[in-house]
């Protein structure tokens, strides 16, 4: 058994993350952590509401990172 200090969350949650992992496997594991994401908003609504970006706003934004 693993020593954990638990008054620190940093340690629980990656003991916690190994046990999972061990258990679970990877694919389990995320699959696990994805029950627990929120979330938020109307992505149907937004996607519409937003004109997608041509290609010169796109080729501009990646240059951005260049």
């Amino acid at each position: 058994m693993m020593d954990v200090n638990l008054n620190s969350p940093v340690d629980v949650r990656a003991a916690g993350t190994k046990v999972l992992i061990e258990a679970l496997g990877p694919v389990g594991f995320a699959r696990f952590i994805q029950q627990f994401e929120n979330g938020y908003g109307d992505y149907t609504k937004e996607k519409y509401e937003q004109p997608d970006p041509s290609f010169e706003e796109l080729d501009a934004e990646l240059k951005k990172y260049l």
